[in-house]
């Protein structure tokens, strides 16, 4: 069924405002955890960090994070073409709003941390996990590596996750040639591990899928519902209730862990008596999941 226009609409509002909210996260963990610890990161926020310590804090974090990822855009465009979407370049703009938003309008110390700059790395890697990973759901991008990792793969076969460790590696050792602080170094490391950690985290558990093997008597109308209200596909199998010895009908579903608790109502609504087991699934490949990779 093809969607109107006003899903489309609503869809879109989801996906656009889910984006908003964690960019937000993600600046706040910027702005006002990591950046008053004095630690620093990867990405065009870590190089924008560098150039905010090397100028004394004169310039805007936001500005110099869409500064940043303005030219790697405009560069990336001229090697490998344009291949941003419109939510790339929304995220990138609400970022960097964000960042000078907050940097402006909440006190430094409003997370009362002090000098525990362990603790701000751990909690700032967090929450920029966090934001990120909301954005990246919606198929958006906070930009910076993301767009080295674009250019560098023109020229060069390597890995999308190699090239943002070395080049997170390269910024946040540099940051030693502005600060002198190796601390801030190692913290800048902890920061970059509690925010990949945490993105992957948040990643995969959306990608973790349910089996539903449902037995009823009422086959027929649960498997129709699933497929014509909740779109979701289904298989009605041939069974033997081995202590009754009578044949049986088994509906089987695989969905996501997200879809699961709603399939499980729309039984319950059809028929109270059915029998489920739901198992975890470590792989779906295939149409509406996950696609096979070589």
């Amino acid at each position: 069924m093809a969607e109107t226009t006003s899903q489309k609409l609503l869809r879109a509002l989801k996906e656009y405002g889910i984006m908003t909210l964690g960019m937000w996260i993600y600046a706040f963990a910027w702005s006002s955890i990591i950046l008053p610890a004095r630690c620093t990161g990867g990405g065009a926020s870590g190089l924008a960090m560098m150039i905010y310590y090397a100028s004394g804090g004169t310039v805007e974090l936001g500005t110099m994070v869409f500064l940043i990822n303005a030219v790697l855009i405009v560069i990336a465009s001229f090697i490998v073409g344009w291949k941003f979407s419109t939510k790339t370049i929304f995220s990138i703009i609400m970022l960097s709003v964000a960042m000078n938003i907050l940097q402006a309008n909440l006190p430094a110390d409003i997370m009362q941390l002090g000098e525990e700059r362990l603790l701000s790395s751990i909690l700032g890697g967090i929450l920029s996990g966090i934001g990120v990973s909301l954005c990246l759901l919606q198929g958006g991008t906070s930009g910076g590596t993301d767009i080295v990792a674009l250019i560098v793969n023109k020229y060069r076969s390597i890995s999308y996750g190699r090239i943002l460790f070395m080049t997170d590696f390269i910024i946040i050792g540099s940051s030693l040639l502005v600060t002198h602080d190796i601390q801030m170094v190692i913290f800048g490391y902890v920061v970059v591990a509690a925010c990949g950690y945490t993105a992957d985290a948040v990643l995969a558990g959306d990608k973790k899928s349910s089996q539903l093997m449902i037995m009823s008597k009422h086959h027929d109308s649960i498997a129709d519902a699933i497929v014509n209200e909740l779109h979701r596909g289904c298989t009605v199998m041939d069974g033997t209730g081995w202590f009754t010895k009578e044949p049986t009908k088994v509906v089987m579903v695989l969905c996501r862990k997200s879809e699961t608790s709603t399939i499980l109502r729309t039984v319950k609504r059809v028929d109270p008596d059915a029998f489920i087991s739901n198992a975890s699934v470590t792989g779906v490949y295939g149409r509406g999941f996950e696609e096979i990779k070589r």
